[in-house]
C-alpha cells in the first residue's frame, strides 16, 4: 500500500478531529442567555416593557406591580379563550398552571417608576363625571365606586385586584367594551362585567379620560388583602 493512500484517510481524521476541537472551543467562548424568569419572559418585553412598565402603546397595560393572583387569572383567561387577543392567547397556549404563577409572580415584584400621566383630552365636565363615578359610583343605578374595589389609591388590593393607575385612556376604554360586550369575562360571578353593563359610553369615557389623568402615589403597592369590604362578590376574588 502507498504512502499516499495511508495519509489521505489520515489527514481526514485529523481534520475531524480539529473541526470538532475548535467547535466545542467556540462554544465554551460563546455568551449563553442566563435561565432566569427575566430573560424567559423576554417575549412579553416588546409589548409590556422590560420590567412590565408598559409601552407607548395605548392597548399594553403595566403590568409591574399588579397583584400576582391577578395576573395569574388574567394568563389563564388568554389560555382558556376567556379573555381574547390573538397574540397572548398564542403564547400562553401550552403553558402550565405552575409556569403562569411564576410569570405572574415575576411581574408582581417588578417596581419600575410609572410613567407622567396622561393630559387630559376631554372637557372638565366630562372629567368630574368621571371622578365621580371612580371615586363615589352612582347608587341610582346600581355602580360602585371604582375606588370601592380597587383601592382609595387606585393601586388595586392583594391577591387579585389590578391597580387603575398607568393605564392609557384606550386601553381602560376598549376593557370596559369588552366587560360590557361579554367579549372579556371572567369566572363566575362576573363583577366587572355585571358593572360595565350598567355604564353608558358616556361613562366609560369619562372614567377612562379622568383615570388617565392621575399620578400614581408615592407608594403605589396594592392594599393588603381583606382591607376593604368590596360591594360585590367576585369570581376572582377567594371569598
Amino acid at each position: 500500500m502507498s504512502s499516499r493512500r495511508i495519509f489521505r484517510p489520515l489527514l481526514a481524521l485529523l481534520l475531524i478531529g480539529a473541526a470538532g476541537v475548535y467547535s466545542a472551543a467556540k462554544a465554551q467562548t460563546q455568551p449563553t442567555t442566563p435561565d432566569t424568569m427575566a430573560a424567559r419572559v423576554q417575549a412579553c418585553a416588546a409589548c409590556h416593557g422590560t420590567h412590565g412598565q408598559g409601552t407607548d402603546n395605548d392597548y399594553f397595560p403595566r403590568l409591574a406591580g399588579k397583584p400576582a393572583d391577578y395576573l395569574f387569572n388574567q394568563l389563564q383567561n388568554f389560555r382558556e379563550g376567556r379573555r381574547k387577543y390573538p397574540p397572548m392567547n398564542y403564547l400562553v397556549t401550552y403553558l402550565s398552571d405552575d409556569y403562569l404563577h411564576q410569570i405572574a409572580t415575576y411581574f408582581s415584584q417588578q417596581r419600575p417608576p410609572y410613567p407622567p400621566p396622561g393630559k387630559p383630552t376631554v372637557s372638565s365636565d366630562t372629567l368630574a363625571r368621571g371622578q365621580n363615578i371612580v371615586l363615589h359610583g352612582d347608587a341610582s343605578r346600581q355602580i360602585p365606586a371604582c375606588a370601592a374595589c380597587h383601592g382609595k389609591g387606585l393601586t388595586g388590593m392583594e391577591p387579585a385586584i389590578p391597580g387603575l393607575v398607568g393605564l392609557h385612556a384606550d386601553y381602560i376604554s376598549a376593557q370596559l367594551g369588552g366587560w360590557r360586550s361579554g367579549s372579556r369575562h371572567a369566572i363566575a360571578p362576573d363583577c366587572m362585567h355585571e358593572i360595565a353593563t350598567r355604564l353608558t359610553d358616556d361613562d366609560v369615557n369619562a372614567v377612562a379620560s379622568w383615570l388617565s389623568t392621575q399620578t400614581a402615589p408615592q407608594n403605589p403597592v396594592p392594599a393588603p388583602a381583606r382591607s376593604m369590604k368590596t360591594p360585590l362578590a367576585c369570581g376572582s376574588e377567594p371569598q
